[in-house]
């Protein structure tokens, strides 16, 4: 069973959103002239664009650019530029938010038509727990205990939730349980979960201050949270998902938006992601010592992938989830 220290200090303290008057209309003279992007992101990876953004300003395609950021929950985000919120580059927690911006128009349908597959990042789902582990939490079994208190956010706000949330279903298909086996688990699961906040940066907060037993999290913001301070540690359950991370420019943006993503998928790049906790899309760079590979690790592909996901789990009238979010009382939004 894979268990890992982690130490973090001081209280996470939310960063104040950067979100300057630029974005869509950039200005963008010819060659490394000045430029004003913006950035529109999900929450968890701010720490790390902190220190890609004045790495790619030292490039030659970065130079003169500034960035202006706006970070928040991934479906919020992605509503935002929709509704406006402007932004040259979109950085989502899973794939449905960008195809949102597709079918608005905003974002190009062939965005993932690349080597990488439109993907930026990625990172796995694991429980961050209390040092020293009091309640002795290894398995998805035993976040389903009478004594345990679980933090997670809302799958209808937040990507990293979706994740969680088919993290836990495919690892009981996994276990060998019928697909109503599955979702009866989600059940008893969030029977468990005393506060669902808006977005994994938030939950990650709200698990910080004192709250839960375990919180359902990406493996970076575990390390966020090692990195910050704090006396926690995390556990990679046998069985977990596979977070793919995407990225995108859009349609009206300048040349620069483009090579700041080309940029970002750079070894140079990746590495600063790694030392934020993610695991490398590139294959050289991921350090498998540091992100050994999960006894048993699926994909939302093994699920039917994300098209599917989406319309069986989270349509707020039909959906499996928004069935079990209405029996709790929770909210849709």
């Amino acid at each position: 069973q894979s268990m890992n220290k982690v130490v973090i200090g001081a209280a996470l303290a939310a960063v104040a959103l950067v979100a300057a008057s630029c974005g869509g209309t950039s200005e963008a003279s010819g060659g490394s002239g000045s430029s004003k992007l913006a950035l529109a992101a999900y929450s968890t990876p701010r720490e790390a664009y902190a220190e890609l953004i004045p790495a790619f300003a030292k490039t030659p395609q970065g130079e003169g650019v500034s960035i202006s950021q706006s970070y928040g929950s991934s479906g919020e985000q992605s509503r935002a530029v929709e509704s406006g919120l402007p932004a040259d580059v979109v950085a989502f927690s899973l794939a449905p938010d960008v195809k949102r911006l597709v079918e608005a128009g905003i974002v190009a349908d062939d965005w993932a038509s690349d080597d990488h597959d439109g993907m930026v990042t990625d990172s796995v789902v694991v429980f961050a727990v209390r040092e020293g582990n009091p309640k002795g939490i290894r398995s998805w079994d035993d976040l389903v205990r009478a004594d345990v208190e679980v933090i997670t956010p809302n799958p209808f706000t937040s990507g990293g939730a979706r994740w969680n949330v088919m993290a836990a279903y495919g690892a009981q298909l996994e276990q060998g349980k019928t697909e109503d086996e599955a979702v009866e688990y989600l059940r008893r699961l969030f029977r468990n979960v005393s506060v669902q906040d808006k977005s994994a940066r938030e939950s990650l907060q709200t698990f910080s201050a004192g709250k839960g037993d375990v919180l359902i999290a990406y493996e970076n913001e575990a390390i966020t949270a090692q990195q910050k301070g704090e006396d926690v540690e995390y556990v990679v359950p046998d069985e977990t998902i596979l977070i793919e991370n995407p990225i995108a420019v859009t349609e009206d943006a300048p040349a620069q938006a483009k090579a700041f993503v080309d940029f970002l998928r750079t070894p140079e790049a990746q590495k600063v992601f790694a030392e934020k906790g993610y695991r490398s899309i590139l294959p050289d760079v991921l350090d498998e010592e540091r992100y050994p590979t999960p006894k048993t690790l699926f994909t939302i592909a093994d699920l039917g992938g994300w098209d599917e996901v989406s319309s069986e789990f989270f349509d707020r009238e039909s959906g499996i989830f928004a069935e079990i979010q209405r029996e709790l009382g929770e909210r849709l939004e």
